[in-house]
């Protein structure tokens, strides 16, 4: 069975604790029902409890969760919080002995991973910790394994997040050794010596419009764009359906590197084309190709963000390995040309761009004006030998009749 479910916690021991999402509202719905049946303080007088008693717990946040009494010492409670799986120690003036929602079952699912030993056969407290890190609260996917052999036993489970198998990666990081190791070549961060390329993305057949956002400019004419897959036009094709799934989850996978990047080893292979990851200015980590090196010493490499379209000289401390499942997602950006128009013979604005200097740098700014932040649509005209586009703006005319009206543009036939 294979389901989607959110870890809620790690325990001291590993034991990886998930919540189905099919829980979720059945989860939610008991919790209010609890809040609604216990409000102000816990049990303020003399209680005897006993361990394994059932109660419920309010916590640091002020909310009433289910839990059992695991330890008694003193005046102060060990509690596992049953739908979350956490232990925490708690005095006894938090917790109300209760009898109430005792039939029905703890929401969370104790799991570990499956054919997975861990260096020294049991979890170091720095795997644990940074399993907590990397998992807590995330939604991952579950390829259960193996039933426990007793009731609320461990499940035996294979764990992906972003599409990475976690007990590979934990093998990668030397904290666990896997007994099935087919996983460990999908990891793909080894692999430097093979030449991947990225998938181009299918088009929407020409004539057919369809909603899309301009990632980046090069000229007025020469755009990069995108499908964008929250366009309201009634009926969306194939091509768009199957944008607009990839590009939800190579949001997830990207998320997922992001958080594991130190992990990824930096750029040692510096051939053109090569895909990669690279940090942009915002600190965080996305999909590029290798295009140049501008520079030896120190080195700087001329990368493009394949998913915008952007540039970016970076230095190799800014360049990691991808990982070979990031490459299964088409590039988002595709490269087209604007018909319809051409740069004004008698543009007189001295400021040309400098790649490009047949264009003003007004009829750069003025187009971005045209484009930015705004609900476009597209229909394609050919795809060969370029892509070349017909563009529409919110107001569904032609975005280039703005540079024409100043006289920075002219129509072309």
């Amino acid at each position: 069975k294979i389901f989607q479910a959110v870890v809620s916690c790690i325990g001291g021991d590993g034991t990886i604790y998930i919540i189905p999402k099919s829980f979720e509202t059945a989860l939610n719905k008991l919790m209010a029902e609890i809040q609604n049946t216990f409000k102000g303080l816990g049990l303020l007088i003399p209680y005897c409890w006993k361990k394994g008693e059932a109660c419920v717990v309010r916590g640091s946040d002020t909310v009433w969760y289910r839990a059992k009494i695991v330890e008694v010492s003193g005046s102060t409670l060990q509690v596992q919080y049953i739908d979350r799986g956490y232990v925490e120690s708690i005095p006894q003036c938090h917790l109300y002995p209760t009898t109430f929602y005792t039939d029905i079952p703890p929401f969370c699912i104790p799991c570990q991973l499956y054919k997975t030993l861990p260096i020294g056969n049991f979890w170091q407290q720095d795997a644990v910790d940074y399993l907590q890190e990397l998992l807590k609260n995330e939604e991952v996917e579950i390829h259960v394994e193996e039933l426990p052999d007793k009731p609320w036993g461990k499940l035996s489970i294979s764990l992906y997040f972003g599409g990475m198998s976690l007990s590979s990666f934990m093998a990668y990081q030397k904290y666990c050794v896997a007994e099935d190791c087919q996983d460990i070549q999908k990891l793909g961060v080894f692999e430097g010596d093979l030449s991947p390329s990225y998938l181009l993305q299918p088009l929407p057949v020409p004539g057919e419009t369809f909603p899309v956002t301009v990632t980046h400019l090069v000229s007025p004419k020469e755009v990069y764009i995108c499908l964008d897959s929250s366009g309201k036009l009634t009926k969306r094709s194939a091509a768009e359906r199957a944008a607009s799934r990839d590009s939800e989850s190579l949001a997830k996978a990207l998320k997922w590197c992001n958080k594991i990047v130190k992990t990824l080893p930096h750029l040692t292979n510096f051939k053109k084309e090569l895909p990669c990851l690279a940090e942009y200015v915002d600190g965080l980590w996305y999909r590029a190709k290798l295009l140049s090196i501008t520079q030896l010493v120190p080195v700087q490499i001329l990368v493009q963000f394949v998913d915008y379209g952007t540039y970016l000289v970076a230095p190799t401390s800014r360049l990691r390995h991808i990982p070979c499942h990031l490459l299964k997602y088409p590039v988002q950006a595709v490269r087209v040309l604007l018909a319809g128009f051409k740069p004004a013979s008698d543009d007189k604005n001295v400021e040309r761009i400098p790649y490009s200097p047949e264009w003003s740098l007004k009829a750069l700014w003025t187009m971005v004006d045209c484009v930015e932040g705004k609900r476009l649509s597209a229909s394609i005209l050919t795809v060969s030998p370029e892509v070349t586009i017909s563009l529409y703006g919110d107001d569904k005319n032609l975005v280039h009749l703005k540079l024409v009206e100043m006289g920075l543009a002219e129509f072309d036939e």
